[in-house]
């Protein structure tokens, strides 16, 4: 596969981030609708962290991290979807499956089709047997997303910093 590309679905493209991504993931990550769920609105400076965090030490270090996801038709960066390593979610470490996308490419099955790609990367190319999703319990979208992908509530989790426990989904490698 061509330029990186971890996976190719049938609307879109999986593939490693490169710098120049830095303009459509602030897209994302600072609207406040997308990041509503999240930790809210990050600067610009963030996100040329957050992408520098991607390309040097993420991949690197644990073997996966999150993935640009693009739009085949149009070619454009809209969002990300991939693995996050956990140290300690309840008392064991954990790799959570992660996916944002700008809010114009909501409500097209994009997460849910990028999100089942990731899943199958991590199960059959990378030997991970457990997946889990740290979800915000009123963020249905996100939970739509999660039991798609076959995702089921397995627990809560209090995040340092969060006011409220968030919902743990997991999925297993059958």
């Amino acid at each position: 596969m061509s330029n990186h590309s971890v996976a190719i679905t049938e609307r879109l493209t999986l593939r490693h981030f490169h710098i120049l991504d830095a303009e459509p993931i602030y897209q994302v990550f600072g609207d406040p609708e997308v990041m509503r769920f999240g930790d809210g609105v990050q600067t610009k400076e963030w996100v040329d962290n957050w992408l520098r965090t991607c390309l040097e030490r993420y991949h690197q270090t644990w073997g996966f991290g999150p993935f640009a996801v693009v739009e085949k038709h149009s070619q454009d960066v809209i969002g990300y979807c991939g693995l996050f390593y956990f140290p300690d979610i309840n008392g064991q470490p954990e790799v959570e499956i992660g996916y944002r996308l700008a809010r114009f490419a909501w409500g097209q099955g994009y997460a849910t089709e990028a999100a089942r790609a990731v899943r199958d990367v991590a199960f059959h190319t990378l030997g991970i047997k457990r997946l889990i999703a740290i979800i915000d319990p009123s963020n249905t979208a996100s939970i739509r997303v999660a039991e798609k992908i076959g995702m089921h509530y397995e627990a809560d989790v209090m995040l340092e910093g969060y006011t409220h426990p968030d919902h743990v989904y997991v999925v297993t490698r059958q």
